[in-house]
Parts: structure tokens; C-alpha cells; sequence
């Protein structure tokens, strides 16, 4: 590690799907109800580097940042309502903060969409990297215990390794039990083990600046799902949940799905909503919010003129 008389140059590599667990988590159960930011997390991976190695945090700088996920090629994308523009949203997020990305195309795997080959494509960049000496510290948003060796591996070669953790739990409308978190054997070759849930917590209470600097306060920099989403309008509303038209079968869903009010939505209003499976392997319809039915045709004029 570099002394507070010299530069501290960062890597910092993002399994972008364990980040996106993180992020949906604290948009959407987390009391914040806010995502995370990606300038936001740099600026608290750089502080803390700062308080962790004793070099001046003016020296703390990301030299470089890679991101790496499996994504649906543009033709399966291209079927699924506004998916290639979430993507393109945010690629262009990812570049503006100068971070590199590294994508794969989801595998079908008996009739569902999977990564494969995300981990050893991270592992091998961030073993190149700190290989050369090009950086003084990784940090990594890991959670599988698959990126063990690679942790080895960095601290053969001197190294420090900063990991990004969480770990939390909650349970779905469906009753399923939903549990994120960091392998265990990660953390313990961590030279500097963050346990992000508990950071960002307490800084919270504490109202700290750099914690509060994690989450966004607009649409600009967050951690996207980039999921699909699409627009229909309310079918039927009961005591607690409702039904979205929607072809062939019409989509379910609860009444804690609704971001907003469910007592303000009425049959017909047009909201936008995301699909997802529930436990019995039915879609249902989730992160459904009310929108003026005006909004689609201004969403629609603003793509052409992005497009330009």
C-alpha cells in the first residue's frame, strides 16, 4: 500500500449483478427507498481508502473501474418494451463515470436466462491488473465464493484487496424468503472487509455526508435494473391487490408492488411496471406506478430526439 506521501491508485470491479441485488434492495425494502449511486460509491470507496491506508485523500484516486454483467442480446431485448433503451440509459451512466464494461450474452439454461462466464471474465481482468502493478489497492463488489481464488491470487502478489459487502434478508408478497450476502471465505481474505449494510445504516443515523452521498436524490447516476418495463392500464382492483390488462393472461399483482398509494389507483389508470415470476413460476406484476397517460408519448418523442 502506498504511504501518505505517495499516490494511491485504485481498481475497483463490479459483478454487476450482485450490485444491482444491492441496489434494488435499498430502492425498494430498505426504509431509504432510494438507489445507490455509482459517483456516490467511488467517492465513499475513495474516502475510505483514505481512512484505511493513511494516504492523503486527495492521492485516493480510481485509476480504473469495470463492470461486468450478462445481458439479453438486441433481438430478445428489442421484445421486451423499453429494455434496449434501459440499457443504452445506462451504459451511458457507467461511461460517465469512466467505467469500462464487460458483457455476456445470457445463456438459456432449461428455459431460463442465466449468466455464465461473468466471474472468470472479472477474475481474470482484475488478476491482469494487479499482476502489472498498474494499481495499489483492488476493491471488488463481489459475493460468491467463486471469486475465492481470485482473492488468493491478488494476495500472493502484495495487494490489498478492499470488499464491498451486504447482507440482508426480507421476505416477498409470496412468502419467500429472499437472502443476500457475501461468502464468508471472501471476507476473511479481505484485507479490508467492508460490510456495506452496516456502514451505510449507521451513517445514516449519524447523518453523514459521504454515506448519504450513496444514494441518489434524482434520476441521474443510479444503479439500474435495467429491467423491461412496460405500460397497460388497471383491469380490476379487490381489497389489497388488483389485475394490469395485459395479453395473454392478465397480470396479478399486491397491493405492496405499488410504488405510491394503492388507494389512489382506480380501473383504467395507466401504470408502468416491471414482470416477474412469482413462486409458483406465474408472471406477476411488480414496481407498478401510476403514470399520466400522456407520459408514454413524451417518452416516446424523447427517444427519437436521444437518437439523433
Amino acid at each position: 500500500m502506498s504511504s501518505i506521501n505517495t499516490a494511491c491508485r485504485i481498481g475497483v470491479f463490479y459483478d454487476g449483478n450482485f450490485l444491482l441485488h444491492a441496489s434494488n434492495y435499498y430502492n425498494y425494502i430498505h426504509p431509504e427507498k432510494k438507489r445507490l449511486s455509482l459517483n456516490g460509491l467511488h467517492q465513499f470507496i475513495r474516502h475510505r481508502v483514505s481512512q484505511e491506508s493513511g494516504c492523503e485523500l486527495i492521492k485516493c484516486q480510481i485509476s480504473t473501474a469495470h463492470y461486468f454483467r450478462g445481458r439479453l442480446n438486441a433481438s430478445d431485448a428489442a421484445m421486451r418494451g423499453n429494455q434496449l433503451y434501459n440499457d443504452r440509459v445506462f451504459d451511458d451512466i457507467l461511461m460517465s463515470e469512466g467505467i469500462n464494461t464487460h458483457y455476456l450474452p445470457l445463456r438459456n439454461v432449461q428455459g431460463r436466462r442465466e449468466e455464465r462466464g461473468v466471474d472468470v471474465w472479472l477474475a481474470l481482468e482484475a488478476y491482469e491488473l494487479a499482476s502489472k502493478g498498474d494499481v495499489d489497492i483492488i476493491v471488488l463488489v463481489v459475493s460468491d465464493t467463486d471469486y475465492t481464488p481470485l482473492l488468493r491470487k491478488i494476495r500472493a502478489i502484495g495487494i490489498p484487496i478492499m470488499l464491498l459487502s451486504w447482507e440482508f434478508e426480507y421476505v416477498t408478497d409470496d412468502n419467500v424468503r429472499m437472502v443476500t450476502k457475501t461468502s464468508h471465505e471472501l471476507l476473511s481474505l479481505a484485507t479490508y472487509p467492508i460490510a456495506m449494510h452496516d456502514v451505510i445504516d449507521q451513517g445514516l443515523e449519524q447523518n453523514d455526508p459521504v454515506v448519504r452521498n450513496l444514494f441518489v436524490s434524482n434520476d441521474n447516476n443510479y444503479v439500474s435494473s435495467s429491467r423491461p418495463t412496460e405500460i397497460s392500464e388497471i383491469l380490476s382492483l379487490k381489497n389489497g391487490f388488483g389485475f394490469i390488462k395485459y395479453p395473454n393472461n392478465n397480470l396479478f399483482f399486491h397491493s405492496q408492488d405499488v410504488e405510491g398509494d394503492f388507494n389512489d389507483l382506480e380501473v383504467g389508470d395507466t401504470v408502468e411496471f416491471t414482470i416477474e415470476k412469482n413462486q409458483q413460476r406465474q408472471d406477476v406484476a411488480k414496481h407498478v406506478r401510476k403514470i399520466d397517460p400522456y407520459e408514454t408519448d413524451d417518452e416516446a418523442d424523447a427517444d427519437t430526439d436521444l437518437e439523433l
